[in-house]
């Protein structure tokens, strides 16, 4: 059981270093946009004397601020704690409809299901 636990963490940490990793990947894409459509958006709002066109800049910017949260920032330690919250003062969130699963209900329900694909 300890070693399945250690796995299990360990896959936790990989998947959860792959997320960081993709997030910082993007980040850089996504960075490179943003700068080019603010120098566009910039150059087209002088242009036509219209600040109007810089509008799309406002919700990007919070997509970039995201996404370098996520990446270099304290997002994820903020969403940890928020979720160790949630486990100590409002646990019965987290309780599943009708209840935990039960070794009983799990056997009633592949019975049903067998009998569906032995009648097919």
């Amino acid at each position: 059981l300890e070693r399945q636990l250690l796995m299990q963490n360990q896959m936790r940490e990989r998947q959860t270093a792959m997320q960081i990793a993709w997030t910082r990947e993007f980040l850089k894409y996504f960075g490179t946009f943003f700068g080019l459509a603010a120098v566009g958006l910039t150059a087209g709002a002088i242009k036509k004397k219209n600040p109007g066109v810089l509008l799309p800049i406002v919700p990007l910017s919070f997509i970039f601020a995201y996404q370098y949260d996520m990446g270099y920032g304290t997002l994820l330690q903020r969403i940890k704690g928020e979720a160790e919250n949630i486990l100590d003062t409002q646990s019965t969130l987290l309780e599943l409809p009708k209840g935990p699963l039960t070794y009983e209900e799990l056997e009633k329900i592949r019975r049903s299901q067998s009998k569906i694909f032995i009648e097919k």
